[in-house]
C-alpha cells in the first residue's frame, strides 16, 4: 500500500522512481500460500514474483498515457521486468493505427529492444517466451502464435460478405444441433456444447453412421455439406496446403516434415461444426482423436461469431520417479484470440504433443449477427488408409482408438491401438492392445492383432 501511494503520488522524477522499484522488486520475498487450480493470471505472489497488478501500476505511473493492455504487453515482451519494459516504452510512439481486425494487437517483437548478435553474420538466435506454470501468456498477433505456439491464425479470412452467409446458414443449422453424450469414469456425461459432422456425399453419410465411432458410439446426426460449406471448402485447403509448407520451411528442423507426416496435399472431407452459446458452454483439456486422421493430423479451424479464447499447452513427459500432479501444466498455457472470420491452423506437431481448450469465459462481447454464439468449424482430412475396416479391431468387435503415449518419458510418441468399448454407455471395456506401427508418411505398416 505503501509503494501504491506513492505512486499514485506522482511526486518523483523517473530516474528516481526506477531505483526505488528495482530496490522494491529486489527485497526479500515471502513465499505465497495461494494455490490456485484455474490457471489465470492472479494478484497473489508466486515464487518470490510480485504480482502483475504491481508490476503495471509501476508501468503505469511512469507511463501515464499508455494504454493498460499496452503496458501489459510490453511486460510480457520483457519477461516481466518492469526496468526493461519502460525502457522500452520511451520510445513508444502515441496515436499508432490500430488493426482493422477486432481484437487485435502488434506483435510482442515491437515492444521488445534489439537483441545483441551473437555472431560474424548478424543473425540473432530466436527465444521463445515461455508463461510460468500457473499462468497464461495471451497471444493476438500471427506472428507471435505461429512463433510461440503449433498453430498459425489467419485473420480476415475470407471475404467479409461470405463470412457472414456461412455464418448465418450454420446458425440455423445450430438450431437443431445435439449434444454428443459418451462415459467419463463409470459416468455418463454430455458435451458442455452442440455439434454436428458435415460430409460431401449421401453415400459417405451412410457409410459414416455405419462404421465410424466417436467418443464410444455411432453419430445419428451427419448431414450433407451445406452450399456454403462446400464453397468454402476450398478455400480452405489452398490456406492451410500453403500454411503446412510454410510451416515445414520456418520452423521445422532442416526445413523437413516430421515423421509420420504426410506428403500428400491436406485435402478435407469432412467437417465438424460445433456450436458454443454463452459465454459458459465449453471444451476441456484434450487432444483430438488421431483413429481417422492418422498421425500427425492438421487441421484447419474457422471461427465465426462471438470472440473466444483458445487455450494450449505443451504436454511435458514425465517418468514414474519424478510424477507431480502439476506437471501437465509445467510451463503455463497460452490463450490465442479467435476472432470473427480466422482460420486456425492446427499444424502436425499438435495433437501428439499439445492439449487445447475453449475455457468458459467470465464475459463475451455479443456480435452483431451471432449474438452470443460462436461457430467453429474444422475441417478434417479422413485419409482412407484409416478407415474403420483397415484398423484393428478387439473381441468387442468395435474398430479400435489409435493414441500415442503423451505423458511417460518410457516409449514417448510411440502410437497403440486399443478397445474402445470403455467410452460406450453400458458397456466394458476388454484389455486389447497393440503398438501401431507407420512408415515415414504416416501410412500403417499391418501387422496381426494381439491381445493381453
Amino acid at each position: 500500500m505503501v509503494l501504491l501511494t506513492i505512486i499514485q503520488a506522482g511526486g518523483f522524477q523517473e530516474e528516481i522512481l526506477l531505483v526505488f522499484m528495482e530496490a522494491f522488486l529486489m527485497r526479500p520475498k515471502r513465499k505465497s500460500t495461494h494455490v490456485d487450480a484455474t490457471p489465470e493470471p492472479e494478484p497473489a505472489l508466486q515464487g518470490g514474483e510480485e504480482s502483475t497488478e504491481i508490476k503495471l501500476a509501476m508501468l503505469s505511473s511512469l507511463h501515464p498515457l499508455i494504454e493498460q493492455e499496452t503496458l501489459l504487453d510490453v511486460l510480457l515482451a520483457h519477461d516481466g521486468c518492469v526496468s526493461q519494459a519502460s525502457d522500452s516504452l520511451k520510445s513508444f510512439r502515441l496515436g499508432t493505427k490500430k488493426s482493422a481486425v477486432i481484437g487485435s494487437q502488434q506483435s510482442l517483437k515491437r515492444y521488445a529492444k534489439p537483441a545483441t548478435t551473437d555472431d560474424a553474420s548478424g543473425s540473432t538466435p530466436k527465444k521463445k517466451t515461455k508463461p510460468r506454470r500457473g499462468s497464461t501468456l495471451h497471444l493476438y498477433d500471427p506472428e507471435d502464435v505461429a512463433e510461440q505456439t503449433p498453430c498459425t491464425i489467419v485473420h480476415n479470412f475470407l471475404p467479409a460478405e461470405l463470412a457472414d452467409d456461412l455464418l448465418e446458414e450454420l446458425l440455423d443449422e445450430a438450431e437443431s444441433f445435439e449434444q454428443i453424450t459418451f462415459k467419463l469414469f463409470e459416468n455418463i456425461v454430455a458435451s458442455p456444447h452442440t455439434s454436428c459432422l458435415f460430409l460431401e456425399s449421401y453415400d459417405k453419410i451412410q457409410e459414416q453412421k455405419a462404421d465410424y465411432y466417436y467418443n464410444g458410439g455411432m453419430l445419428t446426426d451427419v448431414r450433407h455439406l451445406t452450399p456454403t460449406l462446400a464453397q468454402v471448402k476450398p478455400i480452405v485447403q489452398e490456406a492451410v496446403n500453403e500454411q503446412i509448407q510454410s510451416r515445414i520451411k520456418t520452423r521445422y528442423p532442416g526445413g523437413k516434415k516430421l515423421k509420420h507426416q504426410p506428403s500428400k496435399p491436406w485435402v478435407p472431407n469432412a467437417a465438424f461444426v460445433n456450436c458454443y452459446d454463452g459465454a459458459q458452454q465449453n471444451v476441456g483439456w484434450h487432444s483430438d482423436h488421431l483413429t481417422y486422421l492418422g498421425p500427425r493430423a492438421v487441421i484447419g479451424s474457422i471461427s465465426l461469431g462471438v470472440a473466444r479464447e483458445f487455450r494450449v499447452r505443451k504436454i511435458l513427459p514425465r517418468d514414474a520417479a519424478t510424477k507431480r500432479p502439476d506437471d501437465a501444466d509445467g510451463e503455463g498455457q497460452m490463450s490465442i484470440h479467435l476472432p470473427h472470420n480466422s482460420l486456425l491452423v492446427m499444424h502436425a506437431e499438435m495433437q501428439e504433443e499439445w492439449k487445447h481448450c475453449i475455457s468458459p469465459a467470465l464475459s463475451i462481447d455479443p456480435h452483431p449477427i451471432a449474438g452470443n454464439k460462436r461457430i467453429n468449424i474444422t475441417y478434417r482430412d479422413y485419409r482412407p488408409e484409416m478407415h474403420p475396416s483397415l484398423t484393428p479391431r478387439c473381441h468387442c468387435k468395435v474398430p479400435c482408438v489409435l493414441r500415442v503415449v503423451q505423458r511417460k518419458k518410457e516409449n514417448h510418441g510411440k502410437y497403440f491401438w486399443m478397445c474402445y468399448t470403455s467410452a460406450i454407455p453400458e458397456k466394458e471395456g476388454c484389455s486389447f492392445f497393440q503398438w501401431a506401427q507407420f512408415d515415414e508418411d504416416g501410412i500403417p505398416i499391418r501387422r496381426k492383432a494381439t491381445t493381453t
